[in-house]
């Protein structure tokens, strides 16, 4: 079963379409058409084109949409926090003095490793 086309619709779309100077193009007042699960148009709401004129609409807000950008670097199960590491570098440590201080991928990765499966998979 597939979702009824729909028009995501944000203040702000980022593609990767170069505009004008800019090295990323910046939709203001932008919609993305999906049908199918497939993106059908992506543009600024006030050139819909007729084909998708129907679509209901799915109001995002000032969120900022970023079509078909997947991160690929994701965590999301993981042991212990690394709030101490964040505080750090907004006081402007190194990645190398974070380490250094006990920090990084590696405490990370021990804390998972402590952290039994039924505390990891809690919510």
């Amino acid at each position: 079963m597939t979702d009824q086309p729909y028009i995501m619709q944000s203040q702000r779309i980022a593609t990767m379409s170069a505009s004008n100077a800019n090295p990323y193009g910046l939709i203001e007042g932008g919609g993305i058409a999906v049908a199918d699960g497939k993106i059908k148009w992506v543009g600024k709401m006030s050139e819909i084109p007729t084909c998708c004129e129907d679509f209901s609409t799915r109001d995002f807000g000032t969120n900022v949409i970023t079509p078909a950008l997947i991160d690929c670097h994701t965590h999301l199960v993981y042991g212990g926090n690394r709030a101490r590491e964040f505080e750090m570098r907004l006081q402007g440590a190194s990645y190398e003095e974070v380490a250094r201080a006990g920090g990084g991928i590696k405490s990370t990765v021990a804390a998972t490793r402590k952290t039994n499966l039924q505390d990891l998979l809690k919510e």
